[in-house]
């Protein structure tokens, strides 16, 4: 193995254990970013959603950032030693 990836190894900083408080932080982000998705320019392009009044590209796009978001925020509170 090569020694960089020996070297990248031991520097993985510390995850937190999966948690209610870690699915709670991921799902408000996930809600945080679907509620700023209506802002968009254009937010119906595409196949509509059966419920809500945007698109499934814009929801899936939502999801994605809200998750994105929500993993950062966790890794940031794990690394300053709130979580």
């Amino acid at each position: 193995m090569p020694s960089i990836l020996l070297a990248a190894a031991t520097t993985v900083p510390a995850t937190p254990v999966w948690n209610p408080t870690v699915a709670i932080i991921i799902s408000i982000s996930c809600i945080v970013a679907l509620l700023f998705s209506f802002k968009i320019e254009k937010p119906l392009v595409g196949p509509k959603m059966p419920v809500l009044p945007i698109s499934i590209p814009t929801f899936v796009g939502a999801m994605c950032f809200g998750h994105i978001l929500g993993i950062g925020i966790t890794l940031g509170l794990t690394n300053i030693g709130r979580l």
